[in-house]
């Protein structure tokens, strides 16, 4: 598992295009009946991909944890971002259509990821957060999502954000999550922008059309940096950063955060015209 440490803003301002990636891009994770995981140091927050295609995966240990199983003190929330596909928990199977979102609680010892259908695999997308509470696992539909309508077309950010795992939505100990859909002909996401001193982030990119790019913004707001993005693609955001992108065409992106509370409207809000 590879592990990403934590940057300094001071430190940031230094770095060149590929210390920008290797610091804060998480990309192939997404490969053939594998399951990839990378460990951040964001609020311990580990990210990763179930790709199961002909085969169920299990969610494996891993020796940088020091547990007995992967959940043992840790939660975790679960998006299917293309076609069909199982989740077992402990046993009972979880269908996840796309979009759908499963959450699972500290303590679960068995789980699974399965194909459900030989025309499409699913795409599953993980993100963990250190936990001390037992929350039930729960499922949530793309439809039973709370919706919320942002932006215009005229500024080419609409897009409808979709919230899950929140305080009024699934509950957890720590992890928030969503995920945002632009509209066709709308290319920004998060504009105008803002940063969470009180929480980290990381954007999962997804159905980033072939042959197009994501121009995924951060850093502090007079000290901007970018990373192009391709099809699945993580970006880690630290608490000091601001985080926002734009498309060479519309997108969708997952949403994820871990730290101090559950709060969807805990942010601090950037003018555009202070951005640098």
């Amino acid at each position: 598992m590879k592990v990403i440490h934590s940057v300094h803003p001071d430190d940031f301002k230094s770095y060149q295009t590929e210390q920008i990636r290797d610091r804060f891009l998480i990309d192939n994770l997404v490969q053939p009946n594998q399951v990839n995981f990378v460990y951040t140091h964001y609020d311990r927050i580990i990210a990763g991909v179930a790709h199961p295609v002909n085969q169920a995966l299990r969610l494996e240990n891993y020796d940088n944890l020091k547990a007995a199983y992967f959940l043992e003190r840790r939660e975790i929330g679960i998006i299917n971002v293309a076609g069909s596909g199982i989740v077992t928990v402990d046993g009972r199977d979880h269908t996840l259509q796309k979009m759908d979102c499963l959450y699972i609680g500290k303590g679960a010892k068995e789980v699974t990821f399965s194909p459900g259908n030989e025309q499409e695999s699913p795409v599953f997308y993980l993100l963990s957060a250190p936990a001390h509470t037992v929350y039930p696992t729960t499922l949530m539909t793309l439809e039973q999502a709370e919706k919320v309508q942002a932006g215009a077309d005229e500024t080419a950010n609409k897009r409808t954000i979709n919230k899950y795992i929140h305080t009024a939505g699934i509950q957890s100990c720590q992890l928030v999550m969503g995920l945002t859909i632009l509209h066709q002909g709308s290319v920004w996401n998060t504009m105008p922008p803002h940063v969470h001193d009180r929480r980290m982030e990381a954007y999962f990119y997804f159905d980033v059309p072939a042959g197009q790019r994501v121009f995924h913004l951060m850093g502090e707001e007079t000290q901007t940096r970018h990373i192009l993005v391709d099809n699945y693609s993580v970006v880690i955001s630290p608490p000091w950063s601001m985080h926002s992108g734009a498309g060479t065409s519309n997108y969708s992106f997952i949403w994820g955060m871990g730290g101090e509370n559950l709060d969807y409207t805990d942010m601090d809000a950037i003018k555009i015209e202070d951005i640098r």
